[in-house]
This record gives structure tokens, sequence and C-alpha cells, in this order.
């Protein structure tokens, strides 16, 4: 007989009070639910805009020599979204407002936000570039790491399934919006300023439309006599290591995050280099790609979550990353740009579903006390698997487009996805899935803290 698996244990939670490490269980309106998700299509607008304006600036700043400069831009910037966003998600669970603990980061964040992305659009050099970029890091991530918690604050067990799936949604339709808002570039004479400059006033207004319509939720933990430069620093405590489910879906997210980044990062470079297509029908092409993308994604959010809380989410994710492969694939080896497309569709398929449980999942297993210190650590994934999959990716383009040419370069660069999303699949068979009402708990690997009690 198996006996209820018990919550997982975080040190740091141990002072809070029992209902701050709970799940609510008071439903949220379809309002509500709406409302809580919103905020990640800004977030993701922001990172589907830039990838555009950073390929596109920094090939009109230094020419042929650009697929070597995107690495080094990313890599300098990785470690302020790395440290940025835990920190202050941890920190936001300590803060106390009449806000509530989440709140202010997202505001104060939303407006710093906005003035970095008007110093992207203005800078003259590519000096200036890296530095306002990693401005940007700094300030989105202040507000993505406290926003990150809001999820375990607010939504009952029931309710996230649904609630994950929209934000699968928001963030896929965030990154398709800021794409769709840079590529007025293109009939601006390629100028991607002012896009860029509409971005941050969208940013600080969808900032300020989460002060105002996002529930408070739960007050602050106690923090005693601990300052909150201890509280940062106690982050990246060992204790989180005991969280050996948590851990292995952090690594398992990152290689499947890091698998669509290659098309993602260097969609441009790629059908440019394999079809040579430029200028207008490099636009349109573009804009082919994503509205494929969005619609795949958007089949597989919702329906994706809601299957996960039947049947788990493992056997998901599990689906996804086997359509992901599959599609990238198709992209590696297409002979033409319209075969390229099925393998976009799969990708966005499986991406959309992959996006949904994967959340769904992380927010089951994790201690709801620390929601923003999880959440935050959850994010350094999704910071650092674009800008390692760009240095990659970039680094083979270009490696490999010297030696054989640049059309195999970039080929050989989408087909390494592949093996980015086997080796997070094999890393998913670790993480204990826990028992839910209603369903039976999954498989559980030797020496998990978190696993259930055999009596």
């Amino acid at each position: 007989m198996v006996a209820p698996s018990e919550p997982p244990v975080d040190t740091a939670s141990l002072a809070a009070p029992a209902d701050i490490d709970r799940r609510p269980t008071q439903r949220l309106s379809p309002g509500q639910l709406f409302q809580i998700s919103a905020y990640w299509f800004a977030l993701n607008a922001i990172w589907g805009g830039f990838e555009i304006f950073q390929q596109k600036r920094t090939v009109q700043l230094l020419g042929d020599e650009a697929p070597l400069a995107l690495g080094p831009m990313e890599i300098l910037a990785l470690p302020i979204a790395a440290l940025t966003m835990p920190m202050m998600g941890s920190i936001s669970d300590y803060t106390t407002t009449r806000w509530g603990r989440r709140k202010p980061f997202i505001l104060v964040g939303s407006a710093a936000t906005s003035i970095a992305l008007f110093g992207l659009a203005l800078a003259p050099s590519f000096p200036l570039l890296v530095l306002f970029f990693i401005v940007l890091q700094f300030t989105a991530n202040a507000a993505r790491g406290p926003f990150a918690g809001l999820v375990p604050d607010l939504v009952p067990e029931e309710q996230v399934g649904i609630a994950s799936g929209l934000m699968g949604l928001m963030i896929t339709l965030g990154l398709v919006g800021g794409y769709l808002l840079m590529m007025s570039g293109y009939l601006l004479d390629e100028n991607f300023a002012i896009p860029m400059m509409a971005l941050g006033v969208f940013v600080a207004l969808a900032g300020l439309a989460s002060w105002i319509w996002i529930p408070n939720g739960p007050p602050g933990k106690p923090r005693g006599e601990r300052t909150l430069p201890r509280i940062a620093l106690e982050t990246f405590g060992t204790d989180i290591l005991r969280q050996r489910s948590y851990v292995f879906l952090l690594a398992s997210r990152f290689f499947i995050l890091m698998a669509t980044g290659f098309f993602m990062n260097l969609n441009i470079l790629y059908v440019e280099r394999t079809y040579g297509l430029t200028g207008t029908d490099q636009g349109l092409w573009i804009l082919v790609a994503l509205a494929v993308a969005v619609g795949s994604t958007a089949i597989g959010t919702i329906p994706g979550a809601k299957i996960s809380d039947r049947i788990g989410r493992k056997p998901v994710i599990y689906a996804s990353t086997l359509a992901g492969a599959v599609g990238m694939a198709i992209v590696g080896l297409a002979p033409g740009i319209e075969v390229a497309m099925v393998g976009v569709a799969l990708v966005g398929l499986g991406g959309g579903a992959f996006l949904a449980v994967d959340w769904a999942l992380m927010t089951d297993i994790i201690p709801k006390a620390s929601a923003g210190r999880y959440m935050g650590m959850s994010n350094i994934v999704e910071a650092t698997n674009g800008p390692v999959a760009t240095v990659v990716g970039g680094f083979i383009m270009y490696s490999v487009g010297v030696w054989m040419g640049q059309a195999v370069g970039a080929r050989v660069a989408m087909l390494t996805a592949i093996a980015m999303f086997a080796a997070g699949a094999l890393l998913l068979t670790q993480v204990r899935e826990p028992r839910r009402t209603g369903r039976p708990t999954t498989d559980t690997p030797a020496g998990d803290t978190t696993a259930a009690a055999t009596a």
C-alpha cells in the first residue's frame, strides 16, 4: 500500500506559516486565470522581438562577423540572468507589502525594462548595444523571477493544468507578437529602432495592468533577523540539491528548451544560408514560419495540459520531445522551405505541450512557501538555454559552413537539436511525478527524497 507522499523539504520554508506552504483551495475565475497568464505575453514579447533585433542590428554593425559576435554577447549577459531571477524570486518570498509579495517587483521591473529597450533601440554602436542588453537582462529578470511565483501562490491544484496551458499559450503568443512587432522594421527600410521603442511602451503598460488587476496573493514569509542580502545569498544553498526530482527536471528542461532554441534563435540565418532568402522574401517566410509555429503551438498547449491531468505530466512531455525531434530532423533535411514548414509545425506542436505541462509538473513538486525561489531557479533554464543554443548553434553554423559551405553549416546546426531532445527525455526518467488527487502516483526513482513512503 502506498502512503501519501510528504511535501518536499525546504529548509528556507520551515519557519513559514503552514497556510503559506499549501496550494490555494479557492478556485479562480476565468478572468483571473487570464490576468495571471497575460503578463507572460509581455515578458516573452521582449525576447521574441529581441531575437530579430539582435540578429539584424548586429549584422548592420558588424557585417559578416555577426554570427561569431552573437555568442559572446549572450555569454556576457548570461550571469546576470542566472543570478537575478532566483535571487529576486527568493527575496520576494520574504517581502511583505500592502500589495502582496510579488507585485511591487513586477511594476518596478517593467518600468526599468522599458527604459532598457529604449536604450537598445537608440544604441549607435555594438559596445552600447551589448551594454543595454546586459541592463535588459537584469531588469526583465528582476520582474520575471517574482512573477513566476504567482501560479503556486494563487492557483488551486485542480486549475494548475489549465493555468499552465494558458501560460504556455501566452508564452508562444508573446514570442510571436514580439516577432511580428519587430518585423514591421522591414517596412521601415530595415529600421528596427521604432518597433523596439514601441515594445518598451507595451511592457511598461503590461506591468501597470498586472499591478492593477492581478490579486495580491499570500503574505511574505517571516524572515526574522535575516537581511535581504543574506536571503539573496541563501537562494543558492545546497539544500536545494535534496529536491532530486526538481534538479533533474531543471536539467531536462534545459536541454529540451535549448533544442527549440536552435531554430528560434537562428532562423533568419538558417533561411538565408540554406535557401538564399533575403530582404522581403526572407521576411515573408519568417512570418509564415511564425504563423505555422503559433498555430501548432496553440493546438498543443491547453489540450496537452488537460491530457496531462488525466494520464500524468511525464507521458505528455515524452511525446512532445519526440514530436520536436522529428520536426527538427525535417527542418534540417528539408529540400525546400515549404517542407521545412512541416518540421516547424511539429516543433511548435511539441513545444506548446511541453511549455504547459513542464510548468505544471514544476509547480507540482516545489515547496509552495518558497515558490519565488524555486520558480526563479527554474527560470535560469529559460534564460540560459537560448544563449547556449545561440553559442553552440552559431559556432556549428559558422565552423561547418567554412568547411562544407554555409548551407550545410545551417542544416547541421538544426540537426544538432535532435541530440538535445534526446538528452532532455533521458533526464526526465529520473523525475518522480507526485500523486495528485484522483490519479495514482507514477514511477519513483531510487533515492528521491520526495518519494512516497511504502507501508
